[in-house]
């Protein structure tokens, strides 16, 4: 670019911004055009805000008409006064509305309403209030020809009312009523039947169902949020069999299920609310679940958006169960007994027993030991110590064999490494593991046969840290320092939470994670003591891993149930004592001489060598014979490449 092409730029510049600035607005015209934009601004302002509004009594005008239209056929419904009218019994005590004529309020009686704002307990009520008008509302929805009827809309006429039963009818006109029957059996089941009369061609011919929505916002009732959380779950049933939940730890927000089902529970930790419908409900039905946060006194958000069949003749009722109670299994048994509608309804999968092996545990052994313990009404912590008892005592002829197989490695020790002492460089360790293993087969040692009794065991401690959480008869009870055994027990708490340790620590834990690095320190011991060569090494690599494990089961379990953190406690205790009784009780010297009578036997009679024993013997030759022709090729080899 030439000094020309500048001068030229620069001038159009100038000329540009001199144009620009005469032709600008004076200040007074540049103040007018200020106050017509304000002007206009507002318009605009006003304009939506009148359009909003418009809007909104638009919809307001819509929800009434729509109102009008619900209850048009019951304008005598509309208005009247709500009234409170309670059923009871030993069990329960449930308060009706006669606007909508549902239970807005259920207490269990005889179990401990926890007060969680206050941390002593001080405040804490002799029964628990499972929901009440401000978080739960159920309501019926009908379509006719012209409208839908919801009965939260309609105030009803109560009759017939007793301790036990009451009746509840809106009139739509003469003739025509809308009624719902409660009656309260002896403890936690209510039963209801839903009917119209005189209303048949107010429907169309192909209106065969009703739409029930069904909304909780429920209460946190443990001290332990976090733990109390992971249990509760909107739960079903199905059908054709089985239960299944939504997921208890994310959103969900109207899951479409595609199977028929007979319930739906809105369920935490140790209660349930509980809707039966006598002819299931239909196919897709749509259920919510929210988790709420932890300083809200809630757990989770539900709501259950069903349809169930309908009889606009009146002819057949519409028949429902309710149950509001404890997560007991075998209550929950008796409950199916009394219900009147002869289903398989499987009641009992409310409490949750694990994945199938370890439900089977649970259902078969645990419970009836568990069932006969409490049954003599003892401390429920001397109940979990006798269950830890009774347990090993079972496994302990297991325990004791995986710890001669361990006691017969240590006294061979010394003679694995004269065998094996010739193979200490890194490219002869598979001829070292051959030596080892012909080493133990010789004298029928079996190393794999440690392992196996330890494995069977595992089963039993994953079945009980699925039992002992949905166990309620822990919930309230205390033993020794522990105020409930169905939750935490702190030793010390705080005002705020800290990452992966929460608000407090919990004793139990604390002693569970001791205890654990004290029998992980008297394994790894017993397990160097019959480590050879390379595996003595490895083991040294494995130290800090196995040391870690208490570490990280303290943050799983400081949330976790002082019940289950006592059993495991008291488990390690029984499981030390009983490896230490072992360890006392064993002679090496007599087991060394047994092992090498047995050798001799062997040695002077190889057919009588049998079992793993005498596998890996044949493994051993075989993979000898497959060594030295491997050999004998590759010197055939050699000897070909030396004569080219």
């Amino acid at each position: 670019m030439d000094k020309n092409n500048i001068i030229g730029f620069l001038l159009i510049a100038v000329v540009l911004i001199g144009f620009s600035w005469y032709n600008q607005p004076s200040a007074e015209e540049q103040r007018a055009a200020f106050v017509q934009d304000s002007i206009a601004q507002s318009k605009k302002s006003l304009s939506e805000n009148a359009t909003r509004i418009a809007q909104q009594q638009r919809q307001q005008a819509a929800r009434q008409k729509v109102l009008e239209d619900t209850t048009s056929l019951f304008h005598n419904a509309l208005t009247g006064n709500v009234r409170r009218i309670v059923l009871k019994n030993k069990r329960v005590e449930l308060t009706f509305s006669t606007k909508g004529a549902t239970v807005e309020k259920a207490i269990i009686k005889g179990y401990v309403g926890h007060n969680i704002k206050v941390k002593n307990g001080a405040a804490d009520q002799k029964n628990v209030t499972l929901f009440d008008e401000t978080n739960q509302s159920l309501s019926y929805i009908f379509s006719t020809k012209e409208a839908n009827i919801n009965t939260a809309d309609l105030y009803f006429e109560p009759s017939n009312i007793t301790d036990s039963t009451i009746t509840f009818t809106a009139k739509a006109g003469e003739g025509q009523t809308l009624t719902m029957k409660y009656l309260l059996g002896s403890d936690y089941l209510l039963r209801m039947q839903m009917s119209v009369q005189g209303m048949a061609g107010l429907f169309a011919p192909s209106m065969q169902t009703i739409d029930v929505d069904w909304k909780d916002k429920v209460r946190q009732q443990e001290r332990g949020f976090s733990f109390e959380n992971r249990y509760a779950t909107l739960t079903y049933h199905k059908t054709e069999g089985g239960t299944d939940y939504l997921n208890e730890g994310k959103e969900v927000i109207d899951e479409a299920i595609k199977d028929k089902t007979d319930w739906v529970a809105f369920k935490n930790q140790f209660f349930s609310a509980v809707m039966i419908s006598g002819s299931g409900f239909q196919e897709n039905a749509l259920m919510t679940s929210i988790p709420q946060s932890k300083a809200s006194g809630y757990l989770k958000e539900y709501q259950a958006k069903l349809k169930t069949s309908f009889d606009p003749t009146g002819k057949q009722a519409s028949e429902f169960e309710f149950y509001y109670g404890p997560n007991d299994f075998r209550l929950l048994q008796k409950m199916e007994k009394e219900s009147h509608f002869g289903k398989d309804l499987q009641l009992q999968r409310l409490v949750y027993l694990g994945w199938p092996l370890f439900r089977i545990i649970n259902r078969w052994f645990t419970l009836y030991v568990f069932d006969f313990l409490t049954g003599m009404n003892i401390n429920m912590g001397i109940v979990l110590i006798l269950i830890t008892l009774l347990l090993k005592l079972l496994t302990y002829p297991m325990v004791k064999k995986s710890y001669m197989s361990s006691a017969k490695m240590r006294v061979l020790k010394p003679k694995l490494d004269e065998a094996t002492k010739q193979f200490d460089k890194p490219e002869d360790q598979m001829q070292k593991q051959q030596a080892m293993m012909a080493e133990y087969a010789k004298y029928g040692v079996s190393p794999l046969s440690g392992c196996l009794p330890t494995l069977i065991q595992a089963p039993i401690w994953i079945a009980m840290f699925n039992f002992v959480p949905n166990a309620i008869q822990l919930r309230g009870e205390s033993f020794l320092w522990i105020n409930d055994l169905s939750t935490y027990d702190p030793v010390w708490e705080w005002s705020h939470n800290i990452w992966l340790i929460g608000d407090h620590l919990s004793l139990t834990c604390i002693l569970f994670c001791v205890a654990n690095v004290l029998y992980t320190v008297m394994t790894m011991r017993q397990q160097k003591d019959q480590m050879v060569g390379q595996q003595a090494d490895q083991m040294k690599m494995m130290q800090w891993m196995m040391f870690l494990m208490p570490v990280m089961f303290f943050f799983m379990f400081n949330d976790y149930s002082a019940g289950l953190n006592f059993y495991y406690f008291v488990s390690l205790f029984f499981s030390a004592a009983i490896m230490w009784t072992l360890r006392k009780t064993t002679n090496d010297k007599k087991l060394l001489a047994l092992l090498e009578k047995r050798y001799q036997e062997n040695k002077a009679n190889p057919k009588k060598q049998s079992g793993l024993a005498a596998r890996l013997q044949a493994i051993q030759e075989i993979q000898k014979k497959q060594q030295e022709e491997l050999h004998r090729k590759q010197e055939e080899l050699n000897k070909k490449k030396r004569g080219l």
